[in-house]
């Protein structure tokens, strides 16, 4: 796992997050029109974001509404180093977040699956790994919130 740093955002930046935040699809144009930077700038801004790791452009889907009305978050107790078992849990089809984490638990392990048959043999697989301790299953009831708005909110001092 690639640890990265912290990369200082300008307003100009932010706004042009906030702006692909409402519409990934938006046209440069657009959004520079919004920051009051010509198209070429906005272009060269996003393209540093990219490259930088600072954003990704992606479509986000629902789980649920895409066949996979299953999920949960694995807390895992780990022997050892929990990087490995972290990158070995990553590997997982099933798995879409993988956080090492402090506390009781080493590692915060959300999986997706079509049913309570699936998210079985997941946790079973889960177990199965190398410096795995124990696991416990937190199953998902409903969703109070999700964002991704974290990219614009300017970090308190």
């Amino acid at each position: 796992m690639a640890e990265r740093h912290a990369v200082a955002l300008d307003d100009t930046s932010r706004a042009i997050i906030e702006q692909l935040q409402q519409d990934g699809r938006r046209p440069y144009a657009r959004i520079a029109e919004a920051v009051g930077l010509s198209e070429a700038a906005v272009r060269q801004r996003v393209q540093r974001l990219l490259d930088a790791g600072v954003m990704q452009i992606v479509a986000v889907t629902d789980p649920r509404q895409v066949g996979f009305p299953r999920q949960a978050m694995v807390g895992v107790r780990v022997r050892g180093d929990s990087r490995v078992v972290a990158d070995a849990l990553a590997a997982f089809d099933e798995v879409d977040y993988v956080v090492i984490s402090a506390g009781s638990l080493d590692l915060l392990v959300e999986v997706v699956c079509v049913d309570d048959t699936q998210l079985l043999d997941v946790v079973s697989r889960i177990r199965a790994v190398e410096g795995v301790e124990s696991t416990e299953t937190f199953l998902y009831l409903g969703l109070a919130k999700q964002t991704y708005a974290w990219g614009t909110r300017p970090p308190e001092a």
